[in-house]
């Protein structure tokens, strides 16, 4: 995509100056402006990483601009081992241990909000 010619439209002049200018364009008084895109392309390419950014201080800067201001410990991952026994023993356990959790993810659950939700969901006949 070499030079290509930019053609003026009187219709779609946005200003007064550019109407002025899309007319003596288009009569012919004055040329036409050329774009040559590759040009423009490989002059953006150097703009678009800076001078630092091309040596090892820029990469040594946003390491330290980026880098985390405080210590933080990683999480451990966990795995639960549940098997279905149909007994609510079991449940209430598991509830405590889900209420006593340090991800914060959890709400703390009493084992008399447990009761209240296991007689709750008893089935009345």
């Amino acid at each position: 995509m070499a030079d290509q010619e930019v053609k003026p439209n009187l219709n779609e002049a946005s200003t007064q100056d550019a109407q002025l200018a899309a007319e003596s364009i288009t009569s012919g008084e004055e040329k036409a402006p050329t774009v040559d895109f590759d040009a423009d392309y490989a002059a953006a390419q150097k703009f678009s990483v800076s001078e630092v950014d091309r040596t090892g201080k820029g990469e040594a800067a946003a390491e330290s601009a980026t880098a985390p201001k405080y210590q933080t410990s990683k999480p451990q991952e966990t795995k639960p081992q549940t098997q279905s026994t149909g007994n609510p023993d079991d449940f209430l356990e598991s509830a405590k241990e889900v209420g006593n959790s340090e991800t914060g993810d959890a709400t703390n659950v009493s084992d008399d909000l447990v009761k209240q939700a296991l007689e709750k969901g008893e089935r009345k006949n």
